[in-house]
């Protein structure tokens, strides 16, 4: 298990320059915006206008506060996202024109280089003791919401999540994630999947 601190995310202008985001995770470590295998972040969006392109990149986004977002895609199809939305799913060749609906909102942002991986993301809602299934190579759990979240693999070995902060699961921590929290926890989760493992399987 890898712990992400919220204080430690490096924040970094949007790859078109429209905007700011805070970069939570990417692998690798030492990645740009133009060689990452997978990235996790989340931006303040104060102004409408379009996404950044990203070739080869498949994206799912979540609006974690705010109003949310009217989506036009590719000049045609539209779809409105909100925090009671599930996550929008696209590929980053696609032209996305985003228009607030009122005022800024905040998102989470997942995307994988579709060669090497595939994801897909989940939101979480939780107050007590619950499990999750790790059904992938390796699991982002994300907490928007709560405090000193009890994080646990099979192992026995636990971290504790504050707002902000992240845990990386990959498979040496066991196929069962532990989870409990004294008071109600937002979680969103990515299940990263490696393709050459997918493809062996």
């Amino acid at each position: 298990m890898r712990k992400f601190d919220a204080s430690n995310c490096k924040v970094m202008p949007w790859k078109n320059g429209g905007g700011i985001t805070t970069e939570i995770a990417i692998e690798p470590a030492d990645a740009t915006l133009d060689n990452f295998e997978w990235r996790i972040s989340s931006a303040q969006v104060a102004t409408s206008g379009p996404f950044s392109h990203f070739p080869e990149i498949d994206r799912s986004l979540a609006v974690l506060e705010g109003s949310g977002l009217q989506l036009r895609v590719d000049d045609a199809q539209q779809a409105t996202l909100t925090a009671a939305s599930t996550p929008f799913v696209f590929r980053g060749e696609q032209g996305i024109e985003a228009t607030l609906l009122d005022g800024p909102i905040t998102d989470f942002n997942v995307m994988t280089r579709r060669t090497r991986w595939t994801h897909a993301l989940e939101r979480l809602q939780f107050c007590g003791d619950t499990s999750l299934a790790r059904r992938a190579d390796q699991v982002f759990i994300y907490c928007a919401r709560g405090a000193d979240i009890a994080c646990s693999n099979a192992l026995g070995q636990g971290i504790a999540l504050d707002a902000g902060d992240s845990v990386l699961v990959g498979s040496t921590d066991g196929e069962q994630i532990q989870l409990s929290s004294a008071s109600p926890a937002d979680l969103y989760i990515a299940h990263l999947s490696l393709q050459e493992a997918k493809n062996a399987r």
